[in-house]
């Protein structure tokens, strides 16, 4: 039973990952000025075209559908990007990899060196893990592109099944990363009696304890609409000036 289930996935996620109907929202970014501007430990979100990620969308309510975290430079001078994808798992590619795709550079802003390289150690350590094909229901709940949920359920969507952190979308695997350096993306806020130095509450003042979330419950728009993360625009950075655009005659003027 187990190895048909595992076929059955095998199948099942190679449909999800081919092209579906619809397009992307902006255009596409170019990667050349994306390689200039790129640090360790930045995550690059994506608007992928695919099945699933038609369903990603639609459940998120977001243009992101993939989340993929730069881990560095390769020997050979390639930028790296970790992602988990359902086909191949955990694995490495190169910025090449998202050609031709709408992205979006989110960067946490007060990591030191030594935590960035945690940041990317942990989750290049996760390298060759596989995706469980037979935890089916991992992989059907997004063959429907706009599956009959109501909105305060979707999230939740995401979360069924195994658990499994090398599932559809890398977004659980690189909040795991950033978890292990207690960097927030967006944290329950518990609001408590501030504590004075002898240790007795203030009723007149307060403070915020933050909680981690669990890693399941992340989604690739959370990183972009976290107030902990900036984010970088490759035209931006490399000295935008409009004075240099060529702009089209119209006809008639």
């Amino acid at each position: 039973m187990n190895s048909l289930k595992q076929r059955l996935g095998q199948r099942l996620s190679r449909y999800l990952s081919e092209p579906g109907h619809t397009a992307g929202t902006a255009a596409p970014t170019r990667m050349d000025l994306l390689a200039h501007v790129l640090r360790p430990a930045d995550v690059l979100l994506v608007e992928g075209t695919s099945r699933v990620s038609s369903a990603i969308k639609y459940l998120t309510q977001s243009t992101w559908s993939h989340a993929a975290l730069y881990v560095g430079q390769s020997v050979t001078g390639e930028s790296q990007f970790l992602e988990a994808d359902m086909v191949h798992g955990v694995r490495l590619v190169t910025l090449a990899h998202f050609t031709g795709f709408h992205c979006r550079v989110c960067r946490p802003v007060s990591l030191s060196e030594a935590e960035r390289q945690t940041v990317c150690n942990f989750a290049l350590a996760r390298v060759g893990l596989q995706y469980d094909m037979k935890n089916i229901v991992d992989l059907a709940r997004y063959l429907l592109p706009n599956p009959p949920v109501p909105m305060r359920w979707r999230r939740q969507m995401l979360s069924l099944g195994s658990g499994d952190p090398t599932r559809a979308i890398c977004s659980t695997l690189v909040a795991e990363a950033f978890a292990s350096v207690h960097y927030p993306i967006l944290p329950t806020v518990e609001t408590l009696p501030a504590i004075d130095l002898l240790g007795i509450p203030q009723p007149n003042s307060s403070r915020e304890l933050l909680h981690i979330r669990h890693h399941s419950l992340y989604v690739p728009r959370d990183f972009d609409v976290s107030p902990y993360f900036q984010i970088v625009k490759p035209t931006l950075e490399v000295g935008f000036d409009h004075h240099q655009l060529t702009w089209a005659q119209i006809s008639g003027k």
